[in-house]
């Protein structure tokens, strides 16, 4: 797991931030010397009740677990007027505060989309339960037999932003891992998490297990969040989602362990030796297919002896769907008097996840090139190659060094439902313990277990 090491200070006083100091270590006390804020005794309540929630799920057959995800897909569907209208208010409020199309999108909610949740739901409940599988076993010379065994990793805080879907899939996922779950899923998406997690507590409850397996800490806000960062010793792991922003306060702000999820700067590059004709469908079934969401391609790169016969073709379907281009000095004389708008790319493009209906396009003399860019621009999400040279495949999958490499696909195919997972917390971009899809797997931890007739070390 990636980030940070640093325990709470015993010290009365805020930090340089402005933020309120820390409690020790799975205490949830208060230094002696000051009363503590009403946010801060609140989640730190919901943190300890969702610490003794994770011990009951801990040793839950998987037959109840999956009994109480099939109750919440039920619930969701029997509440989907509910849910809609909730999610209504959260959009109008986007709207009156100049949200972005991108993030409405994102954001909204319909009776198709919750009964996609639901069946998302029913595919968790399907899948294999992680919990006690063996990773690897021996037995050893002197007759101990080693087991390593997958086990929760306990209480899973999410902090996420106008993604309602998450705050279900989070439980979701949590709950079948033996895992309990704080959620923190912004103001934007207030009123739909509310109903939501509602119902998904309501489930629980009527299916025998705790509803504090789930909770929500929207309604103390940023300063709710604060408090969640640092309730080290009640919350075992955080995983933040959402713009780069909020991944990085999150990681610099934690004092409770991150897996660190990756903002997405996705490339797509069409090599020297690829189909031109599939490479046009992957391109921009990447871009525009759903514009909003991280596994988006961002950035379109071409290789210079395919530039002139596909870039004008690529760029005007592109235009044609309201892509916005912005292109380098090459891409600009090969589209040349083909009446496409376009305008200069800058650092600014290169570096940039648009979520929306925007993208840079490039020219380069070679893979190595290729490679060198990806290098220097990806957030290491997804990067895709076009091409039919195997050697060229390869070494771009053995090259570039992101979470996920695609050849000759669309990047939107990263994703936790459609790699078989179910559903998805996130998409790690670390390299500790998760990378891509967290599924179930990514959900837990593991443990040894030794077991002897008496062995004696010497």
């Amino acid at each position: 797991m990636s980030v940070t090491s640093a325990v709470g200070r015993p010290s009365s006083s805020d930090d340089a931030s402005g933020a309120p100091a820390a409690v020790p270590p799975g205490s949830g006390a208060a230094p002696s010397s000051t009363r503590p804020p009403a946010a801060e005794v609140a989640v730190l309540e919901v943190c300890r009740r969702a610490r003794e929630a994770s011990r009951a799920l801990a040793t839950a057959l998987p037959a109840a677990k999956d009994a109480g995800l099939h109750a919440i897909a039920d619930a969701l569907v029997a509440a989907t007027d509910r849910i809609v209208a909730a999610n209504a208010e959260d959009i109008e409020r986007g709207q009156a505060s100049g949200m972005s199309a991108s993030l409405q999108d994102r954001l909204r909610l319909d009776a198709r989309r919750v009964a996609a949740i639901a069946d998302a739901v029913r595919d968790v409940a399907a899948l294999p339960d992680p919990v006690g599988e063996v990773v690897r076993g021996s037995t050893r010379p002197n007759g101990l037999r080693l087991r390593q065994v997958r086990v929760p990793l306990g209480v899973v805080g999410m902090v996420y932003e106008a993604r309602p879907n998450v705050t279900v899939d989070a439980a979701v996922l949590a709950l079948k891992s033996g895992n309990a779950a704080v959620l923190r899923g912004g103001s934007a998406a207030m009123s739909s998490n509310v109903a939501i997690v509602d119902v998904v507590r309501g489930a629980l409850a009527a299916s025998g297990l705790p509803a504090d397996a789930v909770a929500s800490i929207d309604e103390w806000g940023r300063e709710g969040a604060v408090h969640l960062m640092r309730a080290r010793g009640l919350v075992d792991v955080l995983v933040p989602r959402g713009g780069q922003d909020l991944i990085r306060t999150v990681v610099e702000s934690s004092t409770v362990p991150v897996i660190e999820t990756g903002w997405g700067n996705v490339h797509v590059y069409v090599d020297a030796a690829a189909d031109l004709d599939q490479a046009l469908a992957i391109a921009v079934n990447a871009k525009v297919q759903r514009p909003s969401v991280c596994n988006a391609a961002e950035t379109l790169l071409v290789h210079r002896e395919v530039a002139a016969a596909f870039l004008p073709r690529v760029l005007r379907e592109l235009a044609g769907a309201g892509v916005a281009l912005h292109v380098d000095d090459r891409v600009r004389e090969a589209v040349a008097g083909a009446g496409i708008a376009t305008t200069p790319a800058t650092d600014h493009d290169w570096a940039t996840e648009y979520v929306g209906l925007e993208l840079a396009v490039g020219v380069v003399d070679s893979l190595d090139d290729a490679v060198a860019h990806i290098r220097r621009w990806s957030s290491g999400h997804t990067e895709a190659i076009c091409t039919l040279d195997v050697r060229a495949a390869d070494r771009f999958v053995a090259e570039v060094d992101s979470a996920v490499v695609v050849v000759n696909a669309s990047t939107r195919w990263t994703d936790g439902a459609e790699f078989g997972l179910g559903a998805e917390v996130g998409i790690s971009t670390q390299k500790l313990h998760a990378r891509g899809p967290m599924g179930l797997a990514e959900l837990t931890s593991t443990k040894w277990v030794v077991t002897g007739d008496g062995q004696l070390r010497g």
